[in-house]
């Protein structure tokens, strides 16, 4: 696959690495949360990420840190809903909902949305599978465990993955309508998380787009023994790492800074 098309965008799938900016519109997420939670903060955040450079806007209503508080469907949707209409209305680019709960991507697809990234890979929610299938919605599927329990690593997240795939396809959703991604920080130890960065390659074998999300997370807190606003530089060594990977996709809070690394990688790599 070549090109992959996500709202009235197409995207290349070789040759670059484009830049998802996560908008969340919540109290509480571990990074930003609070900051946007009111319709204008959201909007002005998001039309400054796209100026910066952002090729989709990720907006989430739910953190889902580690020890997150669940909220219902009804209280995320509306959170989302109105901002990703927002978006769509004033901003020409695609807008993709970070949910897990199919009661929500149905109002955000209503909304306007145009990609659900979801957690937990379509597994969580029986009805989110044929919901993505009845549209032109792409989806990214996340690899997730409830406890890091694995025999071999490497082989059960291809595994996993691989059965996402047979599974979303089975229900219906267009196999160039899939992106896959390793799930950083979800289901895994410190060194998993290490571990998922360095062979992320692995997945090419799985025919589909790829999608790396490690911006600020605890993996780099680990690694470098600094506090979730300190994080900047260990996020652009995995994005460019993941840039010289082959990844289609990098997950950023901080895009101008994201942007300005995979594109200095790009250079030197195609020169």
């Amino acid at each position: 696959m070549s090109e992959l098309v996500i709202g009235n965008k197409t995207f290349k799938t070789t040759g670059h690495t484009h830049i998802m900016g996560i908008l969340n519109v919540t109290p509480d997420s571990f990074s930003d949360g609070g900051r946007y939670n009111t319709l204008d903060a959201a909007l002005k955040r998001a039309e400054e990420m796209v100026n910066d450079g952002a090729d989709i806007i990720d907006v989430g209503g739910e953190s889902t840190r580690p020890g997150y508080n669940p909220i219902t469907a009804e209280e995320e949707i509306a959170r989302v809903s109105p901002v990703i209409e927002a978006i769509k209305k004033r901003i020409d680019v695609p807008v993709s909902i970070d949910t897990y709960k199919g009661e929500v991507a149905k109002e955000a697809i209503k909304a306007g949305c145009d990609l659900v990234n979801d957690i937990w890979a379509l597994q969580n929610s029986e009805e989110m599978a044929g919901l993505i299938a009845g549209t032109d919605v792409a989806c990214v599927l996340m690899h997730n465990r409830k406890q890091p329990v694995y025999n071999d690593f490497r082989k059960e997240v291809m595994s996993d993955l691989s059965d996402y795939i047979v599974q979303a396809m089975a229900a219906g959703i267009q196999k160039d309508k899939i992106i896959i991604d390793p799930g950083i920080g979800f289901g895994k130890t410190y060194e998993q998380n290490l571990a998922s960065i360095h062979y992320i390659d692995d997945l090419k074998d799985l025919g589909c787009p790829i999608l790396i999300g490690t911006s600020r997370k605890s993996v780099i807190g680990l690694t470098l023994d600094l506090p979730i606003f300190e994080r900047v530089e260990g996020t652009i060594a995995t994005t460019v790492l993941a840039c010289m990977k082959g990844v289609n996709f990098v997950r950023v809070h901080d895009v101008k800074e994201n942007a300005r690394a995979i594109r200095m990688t790009e250079a030197i790599l195609n020169s």
